[in-house]
């Protein structure tokens, strides 16, 4: 067995940042890594953002390699023991340690058919077969109408592709978008040359040759024929190697304050973290860049000695085509949302507020006021409309 004073388990964004904080407290101390992927650790919002843009390929390591670590790639966890402070991988091996993390992420909801046909955007290799599916094939259907489907729409779009967009709400982003932004989201798709079968669900899939026929609707009647397929219908906490080992899980591996797991040595932290956010006084898990870092950092210093709690309230961001946003909070469609725009649907602020307190901030093509969004949702309020006007 391997022992190790840091074990992480996972190999992404997170895994980064707690190596990070880390080496800020102990240069010295052993760490060894153990991540699923064959790749250490990568800036993700690159590969359906800036990638598609110019930015070179180099841009996306970290470079923890320098960090003086052990990783252990293309390699699975598989079972913990919190008695023997250990973990085994797939292919054999057993790891001791001191510390844990949990950064074990999420795994994408995936459809009861299509197999490989359907390419689930999450990883670097998922950029890659994509990126080379584009230098010969035309025509690409995106099942999903939130968060990474609206992402790479845009991206293929801009890079010339021809682009379907399916999904079965009525507009783009409308969980979390108040219903005329949305309805202008589709317009201004439509506008860009993406083409929308909003209202519509996939429900077969066949490859005929080069080709892909997606059966669409109930009776599958209707059909689809593009030269690939990505689907961004979200993703599910990796929770199993915490759950199977007795820890808490609750929509994610649960987390006290100082980012402990349900035991003293274990920590977790990233999109599979389940923490409790003292300005919206309520459980969260947050599967964005800003979150993975932030936590992920603090982790490691906790894990180094330190006893600092994780109160932040993590924010995020997108780019569609030439429009761009930052939201901080809770972003539901279904609150209370009032509207101050200095140009309609292109610049502006929407707040969501319930029982007169602000929820969460989006701010559309409004920069450099995160901050003042998080003060913002720290206030008691109340708040009305009124309030709210030309606030942020």
């Amino acid at each position: 067995m391997q022992s190790y004073k840091y074990l992480v388990v996972g190999g992404g964004m997170t895994a980064d940042a707690a190596i990070q904080g880390i080496r800020e407290l102990d240069p010295q101390g052993s760490i060894g890594l153990i991540g699923a992927e064959p790749h250490l650790p990568y800036k993700r919002p690159l590969l359906s953002k800036g990638l598609w843009l110019g930015k070179s390929f180099d841009q996306i390591w970290y470079g923890t390699e320098a960090r003086g670590i052990s990783a252990f790639l293309g390699r699975t966890a598989t079972h913990l023991d919190l008695a023997g402070k250990s973990v085994a991988d797939d292919q054999g091996a057993l790891y001791g340690f001191d510390k844990l993390l949990l950064a074990t992420g999420g795994r994408p909801r995936r459809f009861p058919f299509g197999g490989d046909d359907i390419l689930y955007f999450r990883s670097v290799d998922d950029y890659l077969r994509l990126r080379t599916l584009t230098e010969t094939r035309r025509k690409f259907a995106v099942i999903g109408g939130g968060f990474i489907g609206s992402e790479i729409a845009a991206a293929l779009a801009s890079i010339g592709k021809e682009v379907v967009m399916i999904f079965p709400e009525d507009c783009i982003g409308s969980r979390v978008f108040p219903g005329n932004l949305c309805r202008f989201l589709n317009r201004y798709y439509r506008d860009q040359g993406v083409e929308l079968l909003n209202g519509r669900t996939v429900t077969g899939l066949v490859r005929e040759g080069d080709e892909i026929r997606l059966a669409l609707g109930e009776t599958g009647e209707e059909a689809l024929v593009v030269d690939g397929v990505v689907a961004g219908i979200g993703i599910e906490p990796e929770t199993r190697l915490a759950e199977a080992a007795g820890l808490p899980v609750d929509r994610g591996i649960v987390v006290n304050e100082f980012l402990q797991a349900g035991h003293p040595d274990v920590y977790a932290a990233g999109d599979v973290a389940s923490f409790h956010n003292p300005a919206l006084g309520r459980r969260m898990h947050v599967e964005h860049e800003d979150n993975a870092r932030t936590m992920g950092r603090l982790a490691g210093r906790n894990m180094a000695g330190e006893a600092n709690p994780y109160r932040h309230l993590p924010y995020f961001y997108s780019d569609l085509f030439d429009l761009g946003y930052e939201a901080v909070g809770e972003l539901d469609s279904r609150l209370e949302t009032v509207e101050d725009w200095s140009e309609p649907c292109r610049k502006g602020v929407v707040y969501y507020v319930a029982q007169g307190r602000v929820r969460g901030v989006l701010l559309w093509n409004v920069w450099d006021r995160v901050e003042a969004a998080r003060a913002l949702i720290e206030e008691t309020g109340p708040f009305g409309p009124g309030d709210l006007a030309g606030r942020l």
